[in-house]
């Protein structure tokens, strides 16, 4: 183990040492199987060649959030921690919901702090209304038109998109190619770290113009400033294990934000618990639930890289130990509903 550790360490200590050298995928991914630990890598061709400045700007989220940033924590009483279940799956608690298990794709461009925010609140619509009304909000509309959330395709902040959603809203939209909503995703699929049915990510993207109407496509009937859907309220969970379960089982799934390391792109299966010391950036997300595997408790997350990548799109990381974060940066808010 120690010399499976060690070898980690001195890959990670190449790549940082030299930014245009090419990173060693393959010897990450061998490194972390021959450890036995609770989850399996793989070889995903999203970074074969690369050098760490290209999968550096990968990485969307701007940790941690500046104290002028932070929603005001909201904190839930009166409820027992014993009466917790011991695993949650919304996908099959709230099935009349579709977008609970739907798995996006930020394409290229370190939007994940828009696309954690839009499911999320995608999802919560959905389950205020008992399953009534089946919105899908815009992460087009989010990344290009909220600039205080921070720098576009380059980045920006979970608790700024909450914020916006209760300022000014965003409208519904489809992801890419999907003009039954109002303002759809611009920016193609593609594979993140793996070689699937896409094309490979490659290259950097500027963030898309803000719009001002539905998509010329679009076959919604609502106009665009009529269709901005608004938030009572946005709010911070704390990091705690039974406060993060309480909201969720409340409320919906929420945003959430990790350090990924460099060993994170392989992931495949299993509960991710971290093997290197390298970090690569922020990363948004939603937590959707939570449960148990082989006696490592872990939190069920949707990733914004498309069903090619890790678990059909979905990955598991250890619950209870705030591994690179996970439970530090929780955001969410409540509907406002009619």
């Amino acid at each position: 183990m120690r010399f499976l550790v060690a070898a980690l360490a001195a890959l990670a200590s190449v790549v940082s040492s030299d930014a245009m050298t090419a990173y060693p995928l393959h010897d990450v991914a061998r490194a972390v199987n021959k450890m036995n630990t609770s989850w399996t890598a793989g070889v995903n061709a999203r970074w074969v060649g690369k050098d760490m400045n290209y999968i550096k700007r990968q990485m969307g989220t701007i940790l941690p959030t500046p104290s002028d940033r932070r929603l005001p924590a909201k904190v839930h009483i009166n409820f027992n921690v014993e009466d917790l279940p011991a695993s949650f799956d919304p996908r099959t608690e709230w099935s009349e919901c579709p977008s609970i298990a739907e798995i996006r794709d930020q394409a290229n461009c370190g939007s994940c702090w828009a696309f954690g925010a839009v499911e999320a609140a995608t999802d919560r619509i959905c389950i205020i209304s008992s399953g009534a009304t089946k919105t899908h909000l815009s992460a087009q509309d989010l990344l290009t038109c909220c600039e205080e959330c921070g720098s576009g395709c380059s980045g920006g902040y979970p608790a700024s998109a909450w914020s916006w959603f209760t300022t000014t809203g965003v409208v519904t939209g489809g992801n890419y190619g999907d003009f039954s909503w109002c303002s759809s995703y611009s920016l193609p699929n593609c594979d993140h770290h793996v070689s699937g049915k896409y094309p490979a990510c490659t290259g950097e993207v500027a963030t898309p113009s803000c719009p001002s109407s539905c998509d010329s496509q679009s076959s919604y009937v609502t106009s665009y400033t009529s269709d901005k859907h608004l938030f009572a309220s946005s709010y911070s969970i704390a990091s705690n294990v039974q406060q993060i379960q309480q909201e969720i089982l409340t409320n919906g799934p929420v945003e959430g934000a990790f350090t990924v390391y460099d060993d994170f792109p392989t992931y495949k299966s299993g509960v991710y618990v971290r093997t290197s010391d390298n970090a690569l950036g922020g990363h948004a997300i939603k937590i959707l639930g939570w449960g148990t595997e082989n006696s490592v408790d872990y939190w069920l997350v949707a990733n914004s890289w498309n069903n090619d990548w890790g678990d059909n799109g979905f990955f598991k990381i250890r619950r209870g130990t705030d591994e690179c974060g996970i439970e530090d940066e929780i955001v969410a808010g409540l509907f406002k509903s009619s």
